[in-house]
C-alpha cells in the first residue's frame, strides 16, 4: 500500500492514472494493486460527492474494463472501495472507454460517474483508470485531487454498503451506433440493413473491441467473415492492439486482402482509437484518416475549424483548406486537442472535429468524446453511400497530397532535468534555423519548433518538440522529394552534435 504522497502522485499520467499491475517485466515493480484500487474507489466517490454536492449513498458509478489480466482483481477492489462508503456500482464487465462515458448521459442509466480500467496499448503488466462524469473526462487537476484524497485516507462514511449490480451496457451503446448508421444512410430499399452486400473485417487485437462485429456490423447486414482476434485476451498473443503499430496495421491489411473485403477496421485496446483499411489494403490512418473524417465534417458543417495535433502534414493542411475548412494545429495529447476545440467553440469559432494522428478522434456532435467506434461508424456511412453512387470511399481524399518520405526520430535526453535541457535545445535550434538558407520557422506553432525547408533537395518540414512525459525530443521530418528526409536530417545532425546531453544514435547511420 502506498504510504507517501509522492508514491500516489507517480500514478498520475496526465488526465489518467496508470501503473504496473502485474509482475513479469524486469525492473518494473507493482504499484497498482487491488488495495490501491480500493482506496482510489473511495477517493473518487468522495471527490464526486463533493463535486456534485450529493450524498455518497445517492451516487451511482459504472465500472468497466478492457481485457487485461489484472482487470478482474482491480475492478473488484475498485468496486468494493466505492461501495464501502455508500455508492452503488454498476458492473459493465468488459467494455470500451467511450461506452463508459456514455453511461453518464444515456437515459435509464445517467450514472453520476464512470471508471474504465485500461492502459490503452501499453504492455500486459500495466493497467490504469480513466474517470468520467457527464461533463466528460476528468482533467489533470481532478486526478491530482483524487490522488491527494487517497493519500490522506479521509473519506466519507456511510451507514450501509452501496448496492452492486451487473449490467449489459455494451449492448445499449452498440444499439446507439446501429441506429446512427441506419438513420444516416437511410437506405430506401433496406433501411434495417444498410451495410448488406459489404464485406467488412474487424481486428480487435484481443482487446475490448470485438463487440463491434456481432453487435454493430451483423445487425446492419455486413459480411464479417475473416474478422480476427475478437476474443478478449490480456496476453495480447497476436499483436499489440494499437492502430499506430506497424505489425497491427500489417495484420488488418492482410486480413482485408486475404478475404477480398471492402473495408477493414482496427481498434486499440479500449476502443477510443481506431483506423481503417480500404479494399486495396491501403492504410487509412494518421493524415489519411484525418482527411477522410474532415471531408465528411466539412460537408456537414462548411467552414468548420479542424483541430489536430502538431505533427500533421502540410498536405493535410492544404486538403482541409481546399475543402473550405480551417486547419488549426495544436499540441500533442488527445486531451490538449479536444480541450482546444472546446475552447474555440466557446470563443465563437465553430470547430466540429478534434483529432490526433494517433487515431484519437472526437466530434462536437458526440460530446467531444474520443470514440473509435463512433468514428469508424461515420466512415461506414460514407462507405455505404459511396457504394450506392458507384464510388469508393477514398474518392473523398483524392485531392490529398501525401509526402514522398516521412520519418520520426526520438532523441533521448541524458540530463536529469530533461525538461529544462530539452527546452534549451529547442531554443538553440531556433537560433540555428534563422541562419540557415531556405529554412524558416513556421508561425503560430504551439509546440516546439516547426520549420519549413524550401531548398530543392529538401522540400519539406521538420518539427522538434519535447515529449509530454518522457526524457525524449521527438523529431518528425517529412519531404516531398526522394532523399529529402536524409538531406534535412544531415543538416540537423550537425546542429545536434553541438549540443551536450543528447543520445543521437537514432539519427546516425
Amino acid at each position: 500500500m502506498a504510504t507517501d504522497i509522492q508514491t500516489w502522485q507517480r500514478l498520475q499520467n496526465g488526465s489518467d492514472i496508470r501503473g504496473v499491475a502485474l509482475e513479469g517485466v524486469a525492473g518494473e515493480s507493482v504499484n497498482l494493486t487491488p488495495e490501491v484500487a480500493y482506496k482510489l474507489g473511495q477517493a473518487f466517490v468522495t471527490w464526486l460527492a463533493k463535486t456534485l454536492d450529493k450524498a455518497a449513498s445517492d451516487l451511482v458509478v459504472s465500472v468497466g474494463r478492457d481485457s487485461r489480466l489484472s482487470g478482474p482483481a482491480l475492478m473488484s477492489g475498485l468496486a468494493e472501495g466505492m461501495r464501502s462508503i455508500g455508492a452503488s456500482v454498476y458492473d459493465f464487465a468488459i467494455a470500451s472507454t467511450p461506452a463508459m462515458f456514455m453511461s453518464t448521459v444515456t437515459p435509464g442509466y445517467s450514472c453520476d460517474g464512470a471508471i474504465m480500467l485500461t492502459a490503452s496499448h501499453l504492455p500486459f503488466n500495466r493497467n490504469g483508470l480513466k474517470f468520467f462524469t457527464a461533463q466528460g473526462g476528468l482533467n489533470k487537476p481532478d486526478i491530482a485531487q483524487i490522488l491527494k484524497l487517497a493519500y490522506e485516507d479521509e473519506f466519507l462514511t456511510a451507514a450501509a454498503q452501496g448496492e452492486f449490480s451487473a449490467k449489459d451496457f455494451i449492448s445499449v451503446y452498440s444499439d446507439g451506433l446501429v441506429q446512427q448508421i441506419r438513420q444516416s444512410v437511410n437506405h430506401l430499399d433496406d433501411y434495417e440493413q444498410p451495410l448488406k452486400g459489404l464485406h467488412i473485417v474487424v481486428d480487435a487485437g484481443n482487446g475490448a473491441g470485438g463487440f463491434y462485429t456481432d453487435k454493430v456490423l451483423k445487425p446492419l447486414g455486413a459480411d464479417t467473415s475473416g474478422s480476427q482476434f475478437l476474443e478478449p485476451d490480456g496476453n495480447f498473443p497476436n499483436h499489440i492492439p494499437n492502430p499506430e503499430n506497424e505489425d497491427a496495421m500489417k495484420a488488418i491489411r492482410q486480413a482485408v486482402l486475404d478475404n477480398g473485403a471492402d473495408f477493414g477496421i482496427i481498434f486499440d485496446t479500449d476502443v477510443d482509437r481506431s483506423a481503417a483499411v480500404d479494399s486495396k489494403g491501403n492504410e487509412l490512418n494518421r493524415n489519411r484518416l484525418i482527411a477522410l473524417i474532415s471531408a465528411v465534417v466539412l460537408r456537414e458543417h462548411p467552414g468548420s475549424t479542424i483541430v489536430t495535433d502538431s505533427i500533421t502534414s502540410d498536405g493535410l493542411a492544404d486538403f482541409i483548406a481546399g475543402q473550405g475548412g480551417v486547419h488549426h494545429r495544436f499540441r500533442r495529447g488527445y486531451k490538449n486537442v479536444i480541450n482546444e476545440a472546446v475552447r474555440l467553440n466557446d470563443a465563437g469559432q465553430a470547430s466540429w472535429l478534434a483529432i490526433e494522428t494517433s487515431g484519437h478522434g472526437a466530434m462536437k456532435e458526440n460530446y467531444f468524446l474520443d470514440d473509435g467506434a463512433y468514428l469508424v461508424s461515420k466512415l461506414l456511412v460514407e462507405l455505404a453511400l459511396a457504394r450506392q453512387s458507384g464510388k469508393v470511399i477514398t474518392d473523398l481524399i483524392a485531392d490529398l497530397k501525401e509526402p514522398q518520405e516521412s520519418q520520426e526520430y526520438r532523441l533521448k535526453i541524458l540530463t536529469e532535468d530533461f525538461q529544462t535541457h530539452g527546452n534549451f535545445v529547442i531554443q538553440q535550434l531556433q537560433t540555428y534555423v534563422d541562419s540557415q538558407p531556405g529554412w524558416q520557422a513556421v508561425p503560430n506553432n504551439y509546440e516546439g519548433i516547426r520549420v519549413a525547408c524550401s531548398n530543392a533537395a529538401e522540400d519539406g518540414w521538420f518539427l522538434l518538440r519535447l515529449s509530454l512525459h518522457d526524457p525524449v525530443l521527438p523529431l518528425n521530418v517529412e519531404s516531398n522529394v526522394e532523399g529529402g528526409v536524409q538531406a534535412i536530417k544531415r543538416q540537423l545532425l550537425s546542429f545536434f552534435k553541438s549540443m551536450d546531453g543528447l543520445n543521437l544514435s537514432s539519427l546516425e547511420p
